[in-house]
């Protein structure tokens, strides 16, 4: 775990410009978007609804509107007859007996529909607009009203004519609230705005004998524009407002544009593909003098007769259909004016079978040793299955809206898909991010775990469920290694042991915020909830009334916190280790002060990791049995994230006996033994010992407890700590399990290690140079219990080495030499996904929400992965087409495949011990690994020249080039190969390996 944090990291900025509309928050977590504040009451509750329906793009003969008051029945289908309302609209006032609402859908009466996609329209009381599938509260006819201001004055006195810019806002609709000079506000949210031309709204205003208004602008849902807290101050006349900026005496920005009267052209070669249950919808752009806006789909088939669903892209993912039922497609764009295209051609694809579950799988059992691992960021990897992707709150403000590019996109169909593309660079090992459902506005790396025990919806597919992945990968002989955290749940807490309850409430300032609670609605992360139309739903998550047993202390009370804009923060409102709000029982209560001292492991990291008590008996089951579930499935091995925030003692005491009485049960012993369980013990500086802090160093953890502590275990927590802390690096215990006795190798003594293999930090961070590398490796290795399971890699999804922020910009040269040492130095050589191409070289790894994942090293990969590959054994591809044809082609890339080649055919490369006594050059070693009737000896040279003596007599033969050397007196020169190149000499061994590439040869 670093100082800095990582994968969590949520900077918050200042208020953006966007015509003064948001801003962010120091005092809130992680980017939350505010909006302007409005300074009337909010508006008395109506028992009716006059609900106004957009006609602009649906272009049907009749308009019914069929609902149900909350808690009512429907109506009869079609429903009740909408009336002309304006220019555009028709509408219908409907009594509603006092409910709070509506559900409603939209219907021609023939059997044509708008449900909101099948999720219903959620509507409230008063006036309410449905346009393009947007809920505001508005009067999009305002002329028809004789008096549409309750609250000022109105009569034949001056008046002022407001025009007001939406260009860079994105609203739909658009309100004016605002008071004559002395007099009353409107009531919220104002009066409705015209559209007057493209991203112009217009409204003119009786000023009676006042001169001047105060105004503030909103969309209708709760997005406002109060020009920074100060109002906005209007006079009589014509005036513009357009980014914070009022114009008196204005001209008429729509005076001299021409409408837009001309329609996007057709759309082309939609193309309909079913997969299981889901059907995906392609076509291309169409074109248009002033843009395509968006695309309308209309699908028919199935009992839910026709549905209308408006896309912002030229893809379309209709998911959990019927079975074996054809559904048939056409397409129309829109542009900015409304303009409908004519529809395409139909598409049409008849859906299959929903696929069965998959059965429990069985890991594989081998030595983790003989494994190369590929670490993947599932959600940014392959896309397979487009219906289950999410941008999450944070889809507009981070960019990712302009690249097209949710945050969740990749999963594991895509993985599924190209596991052959990763078996093609000879890995047999895949280690994926968490797989738990997460919970936090940017959640896709799966370190905010929310529900421990259920797999998130949004990596999984029909017929490519978790369980699928990890059966398809045991098929080609790979291995899943699950990222696993035990140290923290996302800011809202684990689901099933405590999420808190923070304090909200749905006033002019928060609506935008807090979702309407929805009892029968359960978060997942895929599936929208009907009255917010969000997937990232919190309405489980607040209460305006105080919850029984709140232990947060104010609750609800008024902080002297505002945001810039001049909010009010109130206590409780954001979860705090320090607020009481979390059980002590459940949750430690405070922040980390000293990354090195005792609070590190008892305290939280940052707000968005909420962190546990793990010497809680009740943490403890939780975590254990979430787990079980994982080893049940048949996963391969656990790299455990923050393992350095968790006392060794609970550690060694219960998660790690957990995980083998676990796996001895489900799978037998010798899975057991071969379960690989690496932790990250994040240390970044290249001390041997971390800032001689012996219990922040990763080497510590691979280590059973020397003494009994007490029975409780956060007292034997502690005492554990001070009395290692006390002895110190000096009175560690050592070990000779990764050395050479002299030639020989000897059978490793494991009864002291812990049952926990590390990532080797060390090496990590000194890859800058591949000499500094191992030089500080091989320093620390008589430290770890056994250093060849160290999991070696030089860049990772949090930092590069040298806690460089940015992945690794060294160069192909540089690159080929770090890999030729990890591939044959002793420990398991680790690649983070695109590393093989170099892929997003000097890009910040991380930047949160302030930054597009296009720009990041978090980048999506799947582009380079388009077309077809299949690859018979590691490192070998039998055919490959299209992008991944090229990526297989870089150098890299073909590095690495004989790099592995090279690896498999060498034991002593995989589970060898190694020593340089003997042995004069930079990085050069001898490697043995010896068991019933295989005895692997290998001498090494990376880059540069070596001599060895003392060896054994006999023939060695070099794996790169073949050639062969005879050893009579014990001695053997090597020349230098060049940088990224090796050789590897192996006594009786097979020759040359592979064939030559860019860098072996």
């Amino acid at each position: 775990m670093h100082r800095t944090p990582r994968r969590w990291r949520r900077p918050l900025a200042a208020a953006t410009a966007a015509a003064g509309l948001v801003g962010l928050l120091t005092a809130l977590p992680g980017d939350v978007e505010l909006t302007t504040q409005p300074t009337a009451a909010t508006a008395a509750s109506d028992t009716t609804a006059t609900v106004f329906y957009s006609t602009k793009t649906k272009d049907w003969s009749a308009y019914h509107l069929h609902y149900a008051p909350d808690g009512g029945s429907w109506t009869s289908v079609p429903g009740v007859r909408m009336e002309a309302a304006c220019t555009d609209w028709v509408k219908k006032t409907v009594d509603l007996g006092g409910a709070d609402g509506l559900q409603a859908t939209f219907t021609d009466g023939s059997g044509t529909w708008d449900n909101n996609a099948g999720q219903n329209y959620d509507l409230g009381t008063g006036e309410i607009t449905v346009k393009d599938g947007v809920v505001a509260h508005s009067d999009p006819c305002p002329d028809d009203d004789p008096d549409p201001t309750p609250g000022p004055t109105p009569g034949d006195g001056n008046r002022a004519t407001v025009f007001y810019s939406t260009e860079t806002l994105g609203w739909t609709t658009a309100n004016v609230h605002y008071r004559p000079e002395d007099g009353s506000w409107t009531d919220v949210p104002g009066v409705g705005m015209q559209p007057a031309c493209t991203g112009w709204w217009k409204r003119e205003i009786d000023l009676g004998t006042a001169t001047t208004l105060t105004a503030a602008f909103n969309n209708g849902n709760g997005v406002w524009d109060n020009n920074q807290g100060a109002d906005y101050t209007i006079g009589a006349g014509r005036s513009t407002v357009r980014d914070n900026a009022v114009t008196d005496d204005a001209d008429d920005p729509c005076a001299d544009e021409v409408p837009d009267t001309q329609a996007p052209s057709v759309p082309t070669e939609v193309t309909a593909q079913a997969d299981g249950v889901s059907v995906v919808l392609t076509w291309e752009p169409s074109s248009d003098d002033t843009g395509v806006a968006k695309y309308q789909v209309t699908r028919t088939g199935g009992t839910n007769g026709t549905l209308v669903t408006d896309v912002g892209s030229t893809v379309f993912s209709d998911a959990n259909l019927e079975e074996r039922t054809r559904y048939t497609y056409t397409v129309k764009a829109v542009d900015a004016a409304g303009n409908v295209s004519d529809a395409s051609a139909s598409a049409s694809a008849t859906t299959g079978e929903r696929p069965p579950a998959a059965e429990p799988g069985k890991p594989l059992g081998t030595d983790p040793r003989k494994d190369p691992i590929y670490f993947v960021m599932t959600a940014r990897f392959h896309d397979g299955d487009a219906s289950n992707n999410r941008g999450g709150s944070q889809h507009e403000k981070s960019g990712n809206a302009e690249y097209d590019d949710p945050m969740f996109r990749g999963d594991f169909k895509g993985l599924i898909e190209r596991l052959d593309y990763i078996k093609g660079l000879g890995f047999s090992a895949v280690w994926v991010t968490p797989v738990v459902l997460n919970r936090s506005d940017y959640d896709f790396h799966g370190y905010h775990g929310y529900d421990f025990y259920r797999v998130d919806p949004r990596l999984e597919s029909a017929g490519a469920s978790y369980q699928d992945l990890i059966n398809a990968a045991h098929a080609k002989g790979m291995k899943i290694y699950q990222d696993v955290v035990y140290n923290h749940s996302s800011r809202w807490g684990a689901k099933g042991l405590f999420t808190p309850t923070v304090y909200g409430v749905r006033d002019s300032e928060w609506s935008w915020y807090y979702d309407e609670p929805n009892s029968a609605f359960a978060y997942d992360g895929l599936t929208v909830e009907p009255k917010s139309g969000k997937s990232y739903y919190n309405g489980d998550l607040w209460s305006t009334a105080e919850p029984t047993g709140n232990t947060c202390v104010d609750w609800g009370e008024p902080t002297g916190h505002t945001s810039p804009e001049g909010y009010r923060i109130y206590n409780c409102q954001w979860p705090s280790p320090t607020s009481g709000m979390f059980p002590e029982d459940l949750y430690h209560q405070c922040w980390i002060g000293n990354w090195e001292g005792e609070d590190s492991r008892s305290c939280w990291l940052h707000e968005d990791l909420a962190d546990f008590d793990t010497e809680s008996a009740a943490v403890q089951n939780y975590l254990i049995g979430a787990y079980n579930k994982y080893i049940d499935m048949g996963v391969d091995g656990f790299r455990v994230d923050t393992a350095v925030h968790i006392p060794r003692t609970t550690w060694n005491r219960r998660f790690l006996p957990a995980i083998q009485e676990r796996v001895t049960q489900q799978h037998g012993a010798e899975a057991a033994e071969n379960f690989f369980v690496f932790g990250e013990v994040a240390a970044f500086v290249n001390d041997k010992w971390n800032r001689g802090s012996v219990n922040h160093s990763a080497q510590f953890f691979t280590w059973k407890e020397r003494k009994e502590y007490a029975a409780d275990d956060a007292t034997a927590a502690l005492e554990m700590y001070e009395h290692e802390q006390a002895i110190g690096p000096a009175g560690q215990p050592t070990s000779t399990n990764a050395f050479l006795d002299g030639n020989d190798y000897h059978a490793p003594d494991h009864s002291a290690f812990s049952g926990m293999h590390v990532i080797d930090m060390r090496m990590h961070m000194n890859f800058g140079d591949a000499s500094n590398a191992f030089h500080n490796g091989k320093d620390s290795d008589d430290s770890y219990n056994n250093a060849t399971y160290n999991v070696v890699y030089v860049d990772s999804h949090d930092y590069g080495p040298n806690k460089s922020s940015e992945r690794y910009t060294g160069g192909t040269d540089a690159w080929a030499e770090n890999m030729s040492l990890m591939w044959t130095f002793r420990g398991i050589p680790t690649l983070y996904y695109g590393s093989e191409i170099e892929f997003q070289k000097g890009q910040k790894i991380d930047c949160g929400p302030t930054c597009p994942l296009a720009t990041t090293g978090r980048a999506y990969f799947g582009d380079h992965l388009q077309g077809d590959v299949s690859a018979s054994d590691f490192g070998t591809v039998d055919s490959a087409d299209g992008a991944v044809a090229d990526t297989l082609a870089q150098p890299l890339a073909r590095h690495l495949q004989r790099l592995n080649q090279i690896r498999r055919a060498v034991p002593a490369l995989q589970m060898g011990q190694y020593s340089t006594e003997g042995v004069s050059g930079d990085m050069a070693f001898k490697r043995r690994y010896t068991e019933g009737a295989t005895d692997s000896f290998a001498l090494v040279t990376v880059s540069g020249g070596a001599s060895y003596t003392g060896i054994p007599n006999g023939t060695y033969r070099d794996a790169v080039t073949g050639d062969a050397r005879t050893v009579t007196d014990g001695n053997l020169t090597v020349s230098a190969p060049g940088k990224g190149n090796l050789r590897v000499y192996v006594l009786d061994g097979p020759g040359r390996i592979g064939t030559a590439g860019p860098y072996l040869k």
